[in-house]
C-alpha cells in the first residue's frame, strides 16, 4: 500500500508540474533561448537532488518498513546488497538501507541523464529531417514526454516482474549492453541521419490514416473539407515516441544493473528524461562539440554490461559507490578530452560559428 501511495504522490507531482511548464511559462509557441533552457535544466537537476535528500532520510516510506525482519526481506528482494551491522539497532540499519535507496537513485538519475544526451541526437534529426520550426520544438516534446512516461512505467514494472523471476534475464541484457556498446564505439564517427519518407512509423501511418501533406501550427490534428486529417507534426511525435521505446531497450536495464528496486529504477528514469526537454534546448546547439560524448557511453554501456554479467553469474558484486564514481569518471572524462583535445574539425565549426557571429 505504501508503495502505490508514494507512486500516485510522485506521478501527481509529475503532472502538475508538467501543466506549470505548458500552462504558465509556454502558453504561446516560441523558441526556447539558451538562458530558459539553462534556468530549467537547473530547476530539474535541483529537483532531483531534492529526491535524493528525501531518499536520504525518508527512504523507507517507499515500501514501509516496520521492523527489522521486513528490512532483511526488502534487502534481498531487490538485490540493495547492504552489510546491516550485527547487534546494531533497527534505526542504524534502516539509515543504511535509506543511503542505499539515495545512492542507487542518483546512479540511475546519472545512466538515465547520460543516455538522454545521446538521445538529444537522434531527436534534432528527427527535427531537421522534417523541417519542424523550432518554436514547436517544446510542444512535440511535452507531449513526447508524458508519452514516454507510460511507455515507461509499463516497460520498467513489466522487465521488473521477469527479473524478480528469472535472474537470467539480466544476463541477456548485459550482453545486449556489451552489443549496443560495442556497435555505438564503430559508429561514433558516422553522420546519421533520418530518412522521413521511407521511416517506418511514417509508411504504417500513412497506410491507415489520412495525413496532411503540410504543417499547420502547432496543430497535430486538423478537419480540412470535413475529412479528419493527421498533421506531419504529430507524425514527428510518434517518431520520437518510437525512438524513445528504442533507447528504453538500453537505458531502463542499466539501472536494473544498480538496483532491482522497481520504484527507484522509475523515480529516476522518470526524473532524468523529465529534463530531457530542457537539456535538449541546452545541448542542441553545442552536441556536436562534445566529440567524445559516444566513446564515453559506449564504455559507460560496456561497463555497465559487464558488471550486470559478473553479478549475475556471482563472480563479483560491484558496489553502488564505486559504480557511481566509475560512471562520474566517464562523462567528466569525455566532457574534458573534449575541450582540452577537441579534433581539427571541431575547431573548424568552432571558428565558423564565431565568424558567423
Amino acid at each position: 500500500m505504501h508503495e502505490i501511495f508514494i507512486l500516485l504522490a510522485f506521478l501527481a507531482f509529475i503532472f502538475i508540474a508538467l501543466a506549470i511548464d505548458l500552462g504558465l511559462f509556454n502558453k504561446t509557441a516560441h523558441k526556447i533561448s539558451l538562458k530558459e533552457s539553462l534556468v530549467f535544466t537547473c530547476v530539474w537537476i535541483v529537483l532531483a537532488l531534492i529526491f535524493f535528500v528525501f531518499l536520504r532520510f525518508f527512504g523507507d516510506v517507499i515500501h514501509g518498513v516496520p521492523d527489522m525482519e521486513t528490512l532483511q526481506a526488502i534487502n534481498l528482494r531487490n538485490g540493495h546488497n547492504i552489510a546491516f551491522k550485527d547487534g546494531a539497532d533497527f534505526a542504524t540499519n534502516l539509515q543504511l538501507y535509506r543511503n542505499q535507496l539515495s545512492l542507487e537513485f542518483i546512479t540511475g538519475y546519472l545512466i538515465e541523464y547520460a543516455m538522454s544526451i545521446d538521445n538529444v541526437f537522434v531527436i534534432l534529426l528527427i527535427f531537421t529531417g522534417f523541417g519542424v520550426n523550432e518554436k514547436y520544438y517544446h510542444r512535440v516534446l511535452f507531449w513526447g514526454i508524458l508519452g514516454a512516461i507510460v511507455m515507461r512505467f509499463i516497460f520498467i514494472f513489466a522487465l521488473s516482474g521477469l527479473v524478480h523471476k528469472f535472474a537470467w534475464v539480466l544476463a541477456v541484457f548485459g550482453v545486449i549492453l556489451i552489443i549496443t556498446a560495442v556497435r555505438m564505439f564503430i559508429n561514433r564517427n558516422k553522420h546519421e541521419k533520418v530518412d522521413v519518407e521511407n521511416h517506418k512509423v511514417v509508411k504504417l501511418v500513412s497506410k491507415y490514416f489520412a495525413v496532411s501533406p503540410r504543417f499547420h501550427e502547432e496543430h497535430f490534428f486538423i478537419k480540412e473539407n470535413g475529412k479528419h486529417l493527421i498533421t506531419p507534426l504529430f507524425l514527428v511525435l510518434l517518431v520520437i515516441e518510437f525512438s524513445d521505446v528504442i533507447f528504453a531497450v538500453d537505458s531502463v536495464p542499466a539501472i536494473f544493473s544498480v538496483t532491482k528496486d522497481q520504484y527507484i529504477v522509475f523515480f529516476s528514469n522518470i526524473f532524468a528524461i523529465i529534463g530531457l526537454r530542457s537539456l535538449f534546448f541546452l545541448l542542441s546547439s553545442i552536441v556536436n562539440l562534445f566529440y567524445y560524448l559516444r566513446h564515453g557511453l559506449s564504455l559507460l554501456l560496456g561497463f555497465i554490461g559487464a558488471k550486470m554479467l559478473l553479478e549475475v553469474f556471482d563472480i563479483i558484486h560491484i558496489s553502488t559507490v564505486l559504480s557511481l564514481l566509475v560512471i562520474l569518471a566517464i562523462l567528466i572524462g569525455c566532457i574534458l578530452l573534449s575541450v582540452i583535445f577537441p579534433p581539427k574539425e571541431v575547431n573548424q565549426k568552432i571558428e565558423n560559428q564565431n565568424t558567423i557571429n
